[in-house]
């Protein structure tokens, strides 16, 4: 398929979960696409995509560091030929305890991966897409973004201040023709959300009994139904999408 043909694509947290499916689904739609991470695994996502036939680099990257946002996101723009999308897709859970007993070093540790890297990638990413005339840029929030779930407080903050970034840089670059938007996942059970189970001392299968329940169209999701969105919002269909939020919970806060 083509719906990205084209394009140069960098995609943050790309090694494994929502990443490498993000990654694998716009490579398959035409775009290059380089992956940005400190795990080590993105070199065999990245070697599965171009044994497929993909463009793709991998590159190792704090993107908590405003050093290596700036130099990967500059390789990645010449290997690519270019950057038109930029995913920021990186996360981390955090330690699930309640804010009064939150270590202050844990919250800026989740706030630095979910929120601030966000911010640099942003940064960096914006001169790459003005040169090519026009960008999408997708950031991944969550339905904890949304909504409060009474657990794992840095991580709600860090998802909701990311909701709302996206809408002021949509507003802010729109007259450059570069979109911002977000997308807000209900429960994957990725190795996140296995670690935010193993941690509550749940069993996993239990839990995914538990949090199956809580989605209305049954089940939880997978990787895929999240890649799907970001190929919309990073093609031309998406043209005159801004500013938005786009829901993939299985119907988790329709209630």
């Amino acid at each position: 398929m083509s719906r990205l043909n084209g394009k140069g694509a960098v995609v943050t947290g790309g090694a494994n979960g929502l990443g490498a499916a993000i990654a694998t689904r716009l490579s398959q739609e035409g775009a290059g696409v380089a992956i940005l991470d400190r795990d080590p695994k993105g070199r065999e996502v990245a070697e599965k995509i171009a044994a497929s036939g993909g463009r793709v680099e991998f590159l190792t990257c704090d993107v908590t560091s405003e050093e290596e946002v700036s130099a990967a996101l500059g390789r990645a723009a010449e290997a690519l030929g270019g950057l038109d999308v930029l995913v920021n897709n990186a996360g981390v859970e955090g330690t699930n305890l309640p804010t009064d007993q939150l270590p202050l070093a844990e919250w800026e540790r989740v706030m630095a991966v979910n929120c601030t890297a966000v911010f640099l990638c942003t940064k960096h990413a914006i001169p790459h897409l003005r040169r090519s005339g026009a960008g999408s840029i997708v950031n991944i929030s969550s339905i904890y973004g949304l909504v409060g779930g009474g657990d794992i407080p840095p991580y709600h903050a860090s998802k909701g201040a990311v909701r709302l970034m996206s809408k002021n840089d949509a507003l802010t670059y729109a007259p450059e023709k570069i979109r911002v938007n977000s997308i807000h996942p209900g429960f994957i059970f990725t190795e996140m959300v296995h670690r935010y189970v193993d941690e509550a001392g749940m069993d996993r299968g239990d839990a995914r009994t538990a949090l199956d329940a809580l989605h209305p169209l049954g089940g939880t999701g997978t990787p895929d139904d999240i890649a799907w969105g970001v190929v919309y919002l990073a093609s031309d269909e998406a043209r005159w999408v801004t500013g938005s939020e786009l829901v993939i919970d299985g119907g988790y806060t329709a209630r």
